[in-house]
């Protein structure tokens, strides 16, 4: 019964959340709109609060099924077995790739809750596309999430016992680490979904990046506490030394923050000299574009990893045309509006502001180089056939040098 109950929550959450994200978008571009903000804004608020309620209490509902190890269930059956402790049926609940996906979902609805909440400006058009926006992307995550990776299949006939969680997810840092690591990446979604608005009204000043660099701010912090964690974990796992492998997941994780870190530096350009508008607002793309690169990588399963949650490619081949309809748009976006956002320089050339830009520029490299590392084994066997693995002294001698600088 708690699986079908659960299905209901997130068809209604997906109703909801494509119905008024297209509404709110529309309405923000309506004559009348300066008349309405007001209506406009708290509709969007509670709607927001109710998804993020929708999609907490399925969650939930999930979790109690592992709890109670319902092998009725096909995610529970093969994720979980009732002897295992408590605390890893809870941290079952994500060790999967559905599961994980629901969380996933979860915290996109959580942060846009959160902007709702504690926006300066709910009436401000910003504020209504920005919101918007953020109820698009999690439409489009429910879509996947209910017709491509559910978690509350059943399964017939029900099996006596689960096939049990992999025993190196069982382990205390299992509850913590995918947690902080999604809050992270999710938390981008904000600093994207604000670009985006901010291109569609073309108001990127420094008042924009006062409202962004919070949550840029908050969203690099959880990125940064889960790959500490993780490779706290890899550490104790696999002793001295094993504590990076440049495997792909691990840089799945390290270019978003690489990107996020270059965020950080260029939008306190834009908040105290309004330099370097069009090159934070690229970041802002970049840094969640890369965030579902990973998810890409992670789910795909074109790239091996131990990490990987998924060898399923047909996953992986919806998750890339989110990817790229997410982004695309955003980025044409961007090209037609970048020109009208250039600035005369106003600084000295030994200024705070000219070393944030070589900060910036040496971080966009670092990333570049995680990034043809990581997929250039998949681009030669496309078009050679031929198979090759790129590891550490790839990287040692690239991307270590650029960062020491």
């Amino acid at each position: 019964m708690f699986a079908e109950i659960s299905q209901l929550l997130l068809c209604l959450s997906l109703s909801l959340s494509l119905y008024f994200g297209i509404k709110g978008l529309a309405l923000s571009y309506s004559a009348n709109f300066q008349t309405s903000a007001h209506l406009i804004s708290r509709s969007l608020a509670r709607t927001s609060i109710l998804i993020s309620v929708l999609i907490l209490s399925c969650f939930l509902l999930l979790m109690q099924l592992f709890i109670v190890s319902d092998f009725s269930v096909l995610l529970v059956a093969t994720h979980s077995n009732a002897l295992l402790p408590v605390q890893y049926k809870i941290a079952a609940t994500w060790g999967s790739h559905e599961g994980s996906f629901l969380l996933w979902v979860l915290m996109l609805a959580c942060w846009n809750t959160a902007v709702t909440l504690f926006s300066h400006a709910k009436d401000d058009l910003f504020y209504i596309r920005t919101t918007s926006i953020m109820l698009l992307l999690i439409g489009v995550f429910l879509l996947y999430l209910i017709f491509a990776s559910n978690p509350f299949t059943r399964i017939f006939p029900v099996p006596l016992t689960g096939q049990d969680l992999n025993p190196l997810l069982q382990d205390p840092f299992m509850v913590i680490h995918p947690p902080m690591l999604y809050m992270g990446y999710v938390g981008f979604a904000v600093c994207f979904s604000m670009a985006v608005a901010a291109l569609s009204t073309g108001e990127v000043n420094s008042q924009w990046a006062k409202y962004s660099r919070p949550w840029a701010n908050a969203a690099w912090a959880f990125l940064t506490l889960g790959i500490l964690l993780g490779s706290w974990w890899a550490y104790r796992e696999l002793g001295w030394g094993g504590w990076w492998f440049w495997d792909p997941v691990e840089n799945a994780s390290l270019m978003p923050w690489l990107a996020a870190t270059a965020l950080l530096h260029s939008v306190i350009v834009v908040e105290r000299r309004e330099q370097m508008l069009s090159w934070t607002l690229l970041m802002a793309i970049t840094a969640f574009s890369l965030s579902l690169v990973g998810t890409f990588i992670v789910r795909s399963g074109l790239l091996t990893s131990v990490h990987s949650f998924a060898s399923d490619p047909a996953r992986g081949i919806f998750i890339l045309f989110i990817l790229l309809g997410a982004v695309g748009l955003p980025l044409f976006l961007y090209a037609l509006r970048a020109g009208s956002l250039s600035r005369a320089s106003d600084y000295y050339l030994l200024s705070r502001e000219t070393g944030l830009i070589i900060n910036n520029y040496i971080l966009v490299v670092s990333t570049l180089i995680v990034l043809i590392g990581t997929f250039y084994p998949l681009g030669l066997e496309l078009f050679t056939g031929a198979k090759i693995t790129v590891g550490a002294p790839y990287f040692e001698a690239s991307f270590n040098p650029v960062m020491a600088i």
